[in-house]
């Protein structure tokens, strides 16, 4: 999905320091809590079991309805976060719907109203902007909805990232200050607008914080500035 169009101003590039700055402690966080998820108790019931750390299936997939809206067709649902304990399944369901946009049903601060719905409501933990950033920018949204531009989201797999567990096994009692756990997930996105129903597609790949408490369903966290295998 396009991103919003950086600005030169002061104030910005101080806000988007401080972001790379919480983005990083986010980083941490989550290796942590990846690594201490792999090494707990087997016995513990409400936490999934290692073995669903990699899911190829079932895949994620979100398709708004061809044509273009109109008052007689209702808009597609807006992204709605799953009620589960899985923080793979979660990730999962979070890319899907990271990676898809209809700018013919809804406007653009509707869809990141939906997308701040799964955010943790633990403000320290919820990197609200990391999401914000991969939704386009109101600028661009019009240009899009003028060409009638729509995405479609098929996520193929996730799983938690080798060198999350490699880096912090040694250290897995961290977990239970945040239960954050890092997700990558792969897939695609499939673009189309007016005049060109076929579109593109491009391969996605994004690793994410999903916070799992053992009381709570899981809620993301935020998007992580960059992509752990």
């Amino acid at each position: 999905m396009p991103s919003p169009t950086p600005t030169t101003s002061g104030a910005p590039r101080v806000r988007h320091r401080a972001l790379l700055g919480t983005a990083a402690l986010v980083v941490l966080v989550a290796l942590a809590g990846l690594a201490a998820y792999l090494t707990r108790d087997s016995r513990e019931p409400t936490t999934p079991p290692a073995t669903q750390a990699s899911s190829p299936s079932p895949s994620f997939t979100v398709h708004p309805p061809s044509g273009s809206a109109s008052s007689s067709t209702p808009p597609p649902t807006l992204p709605v976060p799953p009620s589960t304990h899985d923080p793979v399944v979660f990730g999962k369901a979070a890319a899907a719907a990271l990676w898809s946009y209809d700018t013919r049903a809804y406007a653009q601060p509707e869809l990141l109203g939906a997308l701040h719905g799964w955010l943790t409501p633990e403000a320290k933990y919820a990197d609200r902007a990391s999401v914000d950033a991969v939704v386009p920018s109101p600028v661009l949204w019009r240009e899009m909805a003028a060409n009638g531009q729509f995405a479609t989201a098929t996520v193929n797999e996730g799983h938690f990232p080798d060198s999350f567990t490699q880096a912090l096994q040694a250290d897995p009692g961290t977990i239970t200050q945040a239960y954050l756990y890092a997700v990558t997930v792969s897939g695609k996105q499939s673009i189309a607008w007016n005049g060109s129903p076929a579109g593109g597609a491009e391969s996605r790949v994004v690793t994410l914080a999903v916070q799992c408490r053992p009381s709570h369903p899981c809620a993301l966290a935020g998007v992580l500035p960059s992509v752990a295998p």
